[in-house]
């Protein structure tokens, strides 16, 4: 259920519209529910036709909500719940793509469909969401946050697949942003560490043990919240992050900044198999 913010105005957004997709579960659903508790009308899509009934129908609880049924690697699908959207609320403001795939592989026994999946889902899927929802954004206040991770810069054994393609997600952010910025389209990117609450990490730290490794890797000892990284898409999408544009804002308590190499020892060791 969408909660209200102890930080931002619980009229911020009312009026405008977030289009998420991948909205229906994890670190998506989390940023949807903070929208909606903030006033947004919302639309969600996943390929999942019940996970959009039960997250409409929850996020109805706080506010204007639909949603319609896409998988993000089929662009006309895209265009079509986009286009849904329009018709439901007449107008779409934001845009969040969230949709992802992970799992752990090493390279050497990783296939390419392997490889290619993630990488038409996370990065692929990325850019049919930006280029589909771009002609009802070219307006100034317009805001697009990609979901990427740290992945994009930090190795990790066994993501050679996610690796790759959060790193293009970011690239793309940048670019996108110099494109669409003249029109005052901003295109941002967060890139969360652990994330408590998300079925990536309850896959990739499946025990205790794993859990623990983990966290000593992180300077604040701690996975952050679905709720911290909402907020994180909440402050770039408001009026206070009005002039951040081509940024990646990475939230995973510090880890990244002591570098790589804690992180990939400590993932190794607790990867599952």
């Amino acid at each position: 259920m969408a909660v209200a913010s102890p930080v931002f105005a619980p009229s911020l957004f009312r009026g405008r519209t977030v289009f998420v997709a991948g909205g229906t579960s994890g670190i998506n659903l989390g940023i949807a529910r903070r929208f909606s508790s903030l006033g947004a009308a919302l639309f969600v899509v996943s390929r999942s036709e019940d996970k959009v009934a039960t997250a409409v129908a929850e996020l109805r609880h706080s506010g204007p909500a639909d949603g319609a049924v896409a998988d993000v690697r089929d662009f006309d699908a895209v265009q079509s719940a986009i286009g849904k959207c329009i018709e439901r609320f007449g107008a779409i403001d934001i845009a969040v793509s969230g949709a992802a795939g992970n799992f752990v592989a090493p390279a050497a026994e990783l296939s390419p469909n392997g490889f290619r999946t993630v990488v038409d889902i996370d990065l692929i899927g990325s850019f049919h969401v930006c280029r589909a929802v771009y002609p009802y954004l070219r307006k100034p206040g317009a805001s697009i946050i990609n979901i990427s991770a740290t992945q994009a810069f930090t190795p990790l054994p066994g993501q050679v697949h996610v690796c790759a393609a959060k790193a293009g997600i970011d690239a793309m952010t940048k670019v996108l942003a110099v494109e669409w910025g003249p029109e005052g389209v901003r295109v941002n990117a967060i890139a969360p560490g652990p994330v408590d609450g998300t079925e990536g990490m309850a896959r990739l730290t499946p025990t205790s043990e794993h859990r623990e490794r983990l966290t000593q890797t992180i300077p604040l000892r701690r996975y952050a919240t679905l709720d911290e990284i909402a907020d994180t898409a909440v402050f770039l999408c408001s009026s206070a992050g009005a002039n951040f544009n081509g940024e990646v804002l990475v939230c995973d308590g510090g880890q990244s900044v002591l570098g790589g190499g804690g992180f990939a020892a400590a993932w190794a060791s607790a990867a599952p198999g």
